[in-house]
């Protein structure tokens, strides 16, 4: 359905390269301890941030703050492709809870 690749990671900063095959979405999901800022690279997001849902395009972004409810689907039937920074006091990947999940994960 999809990847991500961590290119760099800093103190309280971490980049990521996320590619999601058409009709693939993320889990509905939310973070404690860090926020995420996603760039569109190509194809088209779209994007679940608290109660709002939203598309974007290449070059477009968005913000989603620490804690807020959200999920990134690719509704075309182009690869989607986003940078994705990643901020907060942690970073590491089981700062996660899941709502919903395609795969089953906890």
């Amino acid at each position: 359905p999809g990847n991500y690749d961590s290119f760099e990671v800093d103190s309280g900063i971490q980049f990521e390269h996320v590619t999601a095959l058409p009709g693939a979405r993320l889990s509905l999901q939310k973070h404690r301890r860090r926020a995420r800022h996603w760039v569109v690279v190509s194809g088209t997001a779209r994007v679940t941030c608290g109660d709002q849902e939203f598309t974007l395009r290449p070059t477009e972004s968005t913000f989603i703050p620490a804690g807020t409810v959200h999920r990134l689907e690719n509704p075309g039937s182009d690869l989607l492709e986003v940078i994705e920074v990643q901020t907060g006091s942690y970073l590491g990947e089981d700062d996660i809870e899941r709502l919903e999940d395609d795969f089953n994960r906890s």
